[in-house]
């Protein structure tokens, strides 16, 4: 993935993925993109005996075992996905140790979901947010509309420094404005205030929800690298610190793994899929992993 730089056009970017990340996605998907957002528009209607010609992904294998007999799930789909982009282009999407920042992981992704959602007859709109609610696009389809997206995701500001980010001010946002049942994508790295938990959770049973968690590999655990300065991406406040010491690094990673505990819990009860995606990750690898992951929970 490059780095983004001032002299990127939205088309650029998205012929740069066009070639780099959907043509593949095109050969290891093999179109069946719906496996990605199968829980959006598919009801469950009946069940009834499996027949030869049958899909065998849909047997359900719980009641075959109880009827002695296979038996498949019949579903009735919507064709049609309204997608919204619910984006945290907070400060502290602005970090990155390698090439890349997670701000730019998260153009490329939404650019890539955009793209393989419109070209299917599709709306997808999105809501950016750095301090408070800055850009409301409406739900639209076709590569215009993918273009506008990215055009809108370069220029948004990068701020310096805020107020420590509240993610629950997007999340509520989308909860009062988004009426149909849609599929919603949160792309951002949930350094936030405490409380968006339970909006989420609301969220997740009015539409189809995906968290999209971005990191960097360096938020994970301290490097051994004497005395630095660390500074709060969202406040700017500063701490000069010995990362030699080996109990402050021990400190470090036990609060990253109980914020990662956290995480975890959080997006559990409120119900929701989550892709975590890094700074240095394969975009394609990550996307196909995560098709088959909610294919598998289908076929179950």
């Amino acid at each position: 993935m490059n780095t983004l730089t001032s002299v990127a056009t939205p088309e650029s970017v998205l012929q740069r993925l066009d070639w780099k990340v959907i043509r593949r996605l095109d050969g290891l998907l093999q179109g069946d993109y719906r496996s990605l957002f199968y829980g959006f528009g598919v009801d469950f209607a009946d069940l009834r005996e499996y027949q030869p010609q049958d899909d065998v992904r849909y047997i359900d294998w719980n009641v075959t075992a109880r009827m002695d007999t296979p038996y498949i799930r019949q579903y009735t789909e919507d064709r049609e996905i309204s997608a919204w982009f619910l984006l945290d282009m907070s400060p502290s999407l602005d970090f990155g140790t390698m090439q890349t920042q997670k701000r730019e992981v998260l153009i490329d992704f939404v650019a890539v979901v955009a793209r393989l959602l419109t070209r299917h007859g599709n709306r997808v709109g999105a809501m950016m947010f750095g301090n408070g609610i800055q850009l409301t696009v409406p739900a639209r389809g076709g590569r215009v509309q993918v273009l506008r997206l990215i055009n809108d995701m370069l220029r948004q500001p990068r701020l310096s420094h805020a107020p420590f980010t509240d993610l629950k001010l997007l999340l509520k946002g989308a909860l009062n404005s988004i009426r149909r049942r849609s599929l919603i994508f949160v792309v951002s790295d949930f350094i936030s205030s405490p409380g968006w938990e339970n909006v989420l959770s609301l969220l997740s049973q009015r539409h189809e929800v995906l968290a999209i968690r971005l990191f960097d590999a360096a938020e994970m655990e301290l490097p051994d690298a004497g005395v630095m300065v660390m500074e709060d991406a969202e406040t700017g406040e500063q701490m000069v610190v010995d990362s030699h010491d080996k109990k402050f690094r021990k400190h470090f990673y036990d609060a990253i793994q109980q914020r990662e505990s956290q995480l975890k819990d959080s997006f559990k009860r409120a119900a929701v899929d989550v892709l975590s995606l890094s700074t240095e990750d394969d975009m394609v690898r990550s996307i196909v992993q995560l098709a088959k992951r909610r294919q598998f929970r289908r076929m179950g």
